[in-house]
């Protein structure tokens, strides 16, 4: 009988240290930021599985779904996965997955080290932390560290700063993709809104890119049109401008666009990558 329960017992013990202890205590760490996810990574086949949103918000990976199949494209790198299949087309060449993608609670888990690798990130698993470091945004050969965002309420500001290379490349392709021709500087331009003139444009937020010493290397602002006045007095102005403060010209810029960058820096704040550095708002 004892022979029988410590057959028995060994047997668990080997089940249960079969079982990685990593899958419950496994971190992602992106550009120093440690990633808060909704789910923990998992381990399968000794390959961290990640939520696909760490990938896509965090690496700056556009996802597109179509049935059980998944595109992830950034930059010239496109990758398409599907779910419970270990085969991937990367740039359209078949890759095995040791692991396929997989659903759980909802979320579609994927190996992280993969798809980081295949966009260009290092990775490396220390202590229980999985560490992606992603490409800098490079301006004239000047590698930016964070850009700094600052913009003004009634009474009071607030200065951020977003760090994460993918934000801040995101960021700056939204600028310059954007971008439209280049206009004359309005009349009357100001942090303030100016109810007194037609046509005044008030600063929305003052985007400074900041190089590894802090140091601003490139600024633009983006301006909105103030729009308290009779409609027939606003005719033919643009309703948003952008000003490159560091070739002091001046150019067209759509709204839409606008709405990209407010909802890049709430992914940015909600995943820990937007830090406020003042805030004077009463």
């Amino acid at each position: 009988m004892k022979k029988c329960f410590s057959g028995v017992f060994i047997v668990l013990l080997l089940l249960i240290t079969s079982i990685s202890p990593l899958a419950a205590n496994t971190r992602i760490v992106i550009d120093g930021v440690g990633i808060p996810s909704d789910m923990e990574p998992e381990i399968r086949n000794n390959r961290t599985m990640v939520p696909l949103r760490v990938i896509s918000e965090n690496l700056g990976a556009n996802v597109h779904w179509s049935g059980s199949t998944i595109t992830l494209t950034k930059d010239d790198m496109q990758v398409i996965l599907k779910q419970n299949s270990h085969t991937v087309l990367r740039n359209g060449k078949p890759v095995q997955l040791d692991v396929e993608p997989y659903i759980k609670n909802g979320r579609t888990l994927v190996p992280i080290r993969f798809l980081a690798e295949t966009f260009d990130c290092s990775v490396n698993y220390k202590n229980f932390t999985v560490t992606v470091t992603t490409k800098p945004l490079v301006i004239n050969t000047i590698k930016i560290a964070a850009i700094q965002h600052e913009y003004h309420m009634t009474m009071g500001g607030i200065v951020q700063q977003m760090k994460g290379n993918s934000y801040n490349k995101a960021f700056y392709d939204i600028l310059m993709e954007n971008k439209g021709q280049k206009v004359e500087a309005p009349a009357n331009y100001s942090w303030h809104i100016d109810l007194d003139h037609p046509g005044s444009y008030y600063k929305v937020g003052q985007y400074d890119f900041m190089n590894l010493e802090g140091k601003s290397i490139k600024r633009y602002d983006i301006y909105s049109l103030v729009g308290s006045f009779p409609a027939e007095t606003l005719e033919g102005y643009p309703e948003v401008l952008l000003y490159d403060a560091t070739a002091n010209q001046w150019y067209l810029f759509p709204d839409n666009a606008l709405q990209s960058i407010d909802e890049l820096l709430n992914s940015a704040s909600k995943n820990g990558f937007l830090t406020i550095i003042s805030n004077t708002v009463v």
